[in-house]
């Protein structure tokens, strides 16, 4: 009873415990407010160097513009979702799309000179990259404690149920089996086997 007790005070502290991480959702919350003076920014340099721009990086900056735009949008509203009610699947979406999309779209824009850099551009591109690296890191921190919570949880429950429920013993089942067995055979069975070593 005292261990039974002292499982459910163990699962319940469990499900109380927080897990969302408090500096990742501060970056989300200044993520926010500055990702759009970085589109902004960017877009007033795009628009300023456009006619100096190769047809090929033309096109190439604009869209990769409308892809960062319609990424960062769906990443954040994915971050705030995952860290503020702990939910797996969208903090795994927000950690898979700033570390294959957006990440690698940014150091495209920070690094690529044939985009012919503004001093503007670079400085936002690096602040945004910051954040980025930040939130990788922070997302897979906060993922794993998620899923070790949800696995802790998932064992103490299956506990509980065979506490509620008992599997019958093993080898009391095997015996009740022998002794049906023996029962079902009955006496003339045993005189059949008797007469059968008095021939041998």
């Amino acid at each position: 009873m005292k261990q039974t007790r002292s499982n459910k005070d163990f699962s319940l502290s469990t499900d109380n415990e927080i897990v969302s991480s408090l500096p990742l959702q501060m970056s989300l919350y200044f993520n926010v407010y500055f990702f759009p003076f970085w589109w902004l920014s960017t877009v007033v340099m795009l628009h300023l160097k456009y006619p100096v721009l190769s047809d090929y990086y033309k096109f190439i900056l604009v869209t990769v513009m409308i892809l960062a735009s319609l990424i960062e949008v769906i990443r954040l509203y994915l971050g705030y979702m995952g860290n503020l009610q702990e939910k797996v699947p969208e903090l795994a979406g927000f950690w898979l799309l700033s570390l294959l999309l957006q990440l690698p779209i940014i150091l495209f824009l920070l690094f690529n000179e044939g985009l012919k850099i503004q001093p503007l551009e670079r400085a936002v591109h690096i602040v945004f990259a910051l954040f980025l690296t930040f939130q990788v890191i922070a997302a897979f921190v906060t993922l794993r404690r998620m899923v070790n919570k949800l696995a802790t949880r998932f064992r103490l429950n299956e506990f509980d149920q065979l506490e509620e429920h008992p599997v019958p013993d093993f080898y009391s089942l095997g015996k009740e089996e022998r002794a049906v067995s023996m029962a079902g055979r009955g006496p003339s069975a045993g005189w059949r086997s008797h007469t059968e070593g008095l021939r041998s």
